[in-house]
């Protein structure tokens, strides 16, 4: 596992990467551009994903992290801290300080920050806690930022928080949805609003496409937004926020 994370020989197809920007409404700037994985021309990412299996798993996610460091730091700005977001997948890491020797180096050659890169993973699998856990101390002992993406939808997302409180949650989308409309869904993005306010953890409301669903939720304290309604991703290119979306 060790020589095939390092070396990528194990990777038979192409890929690259889109950013699509997390937009913070206090600023009126972008707080961070997540990377998310494309085909070499851009196609979905199905057509990436569906190569991916128990042989390659490791390899791919190292190689995801080369790809979007590599990329921003040609296309971001040097001198703002707009951060990126990267993506990655708890069981790709068997053991967090050996599997993270790539990502450094690349950070180390390519001159990118370790402190503007966020990792954030989803919860929608059932992961090993402890495994979790020793991942995300041992990058955030390194000085990365941590996210947990898709909060709600997962198997131990409020367990988890017991240990160990990321730097942010971003909201699950089925949360999102339609929230103007649903005074249950108001109500628990509420009351997670109100923990994560506690806990110092700020919060991603993702997937919005309509101005009533982020009004609602900018009403409920959240300022960082990520969606249609501000920007598509765009293909290893940094997108304009939507003029006036504020």
């Amino acid at each position: 596992k060790c020589e095939g994370c390092r070396d990528g020989k194990d990777l038979d197809f192409p890929f690259s990467m889109a950013f699509q920007p997390i937009f913070d409404v206090n600023t009126g700037a972008v707080f961070a551009n997540e990377a998310l994985v494309r085909g070499p021309n851009g196609e979905g990412a199905g057509t990436v994903l569906s190569k991916v299996d128990e042989s390659n798993r490791y390899t791919f996610d190292q190689q995801c992290r080369v790809k979007a460091i590599e990329l921003a730091a040609r296309l971001f700005d040097p001198t703002d801290t707009t951060k990126l977001s990267i993506n990655f997948m708890p069981n790709a890491v068997y053991e967090p300080r050996a599997c993270i020797r790539l990502t450094l180096a690349t950070a180390m050659k390519t001159g990118f920050p370790l402190n503007r890169i966020i990792f954030e993973f989803t919860e929608t699998e059932k992961l090993d806690s402890v495994h979790v856990l020793n991942i995300l101390r041992t990058y955030r002992d390194i000085g990365f930022m941590t996210a947990i993406d898709d909060f709600g939808a997962g198997y131990s997302g409020l367990n988890l928080l017991t240990h160990f409180q990321p730097d942010i949650v971003k909201l699950d989308m089925g949360l999102i949805r339609g929230i103007d409309r649903d005074k249950v869904r108001r109500a628990i993005a509420h009351g997670i609003m109100a923990m994560c306010n506690d806990l110092g953890i700020r919060v991603i409301a993702e997937g919005i496409e309509r101005e009533e669903e982020f009004a609602t939720l900018r009403d409920l304290g959240v300022e960082l937004f990520q969606g249609y309604y501000f920007a598509r991703p765009a293909f290893e290119a940094l997108p304009e926020v939507v003029a006036g979306a504020m």
